[in-house]
């Protein structure tokens, strides 16, 4: 049996690699990336020779993680990375690691980045408790209810927005929860870092054209009476 490593990498920064990673993923027999050239710019950097780097993405997955835990049943060793950060956290990765699982194989898990922990630590929000919602809603009625779903949940929320529909989400925020607390995390671990926090009517008013990688964290004041008004933006 060889070993199948589900492995963070940097989300930005390339010096956020730990050892560890560093070892497997010049160790590992076959790389499965999300996009082989992206995670070729990481492997050149470090001066890595993959024996061999595949792809396995939203796209292809299910034709290929079957292949993948047969070579690790075979005694070779995989390493699954996606384009930054941790697989399966809105990646690729809990597709192969349910069919390695399943199969008898349990996956060596080699943590490191995450735009969302970074998240979680940046935001200054009270994350005692927090919930992680991925990739906002395009549709304006179903975003509408995903953030008042948000607002009412009585904790932090986190979630992943495109730099084209950010400020249609503050103005939509807003509108709902003027006074709701927002941390805007962008460009996190980059060159253009940036962590803009305030209420929804003052980032809404902001009016920047936004560039980069976004990460939004919302979550309505800590006060007396903060039970009414989340069955106020209860739909």
């Amino acid at each position: 049996m060889g070993y199948l490593y589900i492995v963070s990498t940097p989300i930005g920064n390339m010096e956020d690699l730990t050892l560890r990673a560093l070892r497997i993923l010049r160790e590992a027999d076959v790389i499965a990336a999300e996009d082989t050239r992206h995670t070729r710019l990481l492997l050149d950097h470090y001066q890595i020779r993959p024996r061999q780097l595949v792809s396995c993405h939203a796209f292809n997955e299910h034709e290929k993680v079957s292949g993948l835990v047969e070579q690790v049943k075979n005694g070779r060793s995989v390493a699954l990375v996606s384009d930054a950060g941790t697989p399966s956290v809105a990646d690729p990765g809990f597709l192969l690691v349910r069919t390695a699982v399943e199969q008898g194989v349990e996956p060596e898990v080699i943590p490191g980045v995450s735009a969302l922990t970074f998240a979680v630590t940046a935001s200054a929000l009270p994350v005692d408790r927090f919930c992680f919602r991925a990739f906002a809603p395009v549709k304006a009625g179903q975003k509408e209810k995903f953030l008042r779903e948000m607002l009412s949940s009585g904790m932090t929320n986190f979630f992943f927005e495109s730099p084209y529909r950010v400020s249609g989400t503050l103005a939509m925020l807003a509108d709902i929860a003027p006074d709701c607390r927002v941390a805007l995390i962008r460009e996190a671990t980059k060159i253009h870092e940036e962590v803009i926090r305030g209420s929804a009517s003052e980032l809404a008013a902001l009016k920047r054209d936004w560039k980069g990688e976004f990460v939004i964290g919302v979550r309505m004041p800590d006060v007396k009476g903060e039970k009414k008004r989340r069955e106020d933006v209860l739909p």
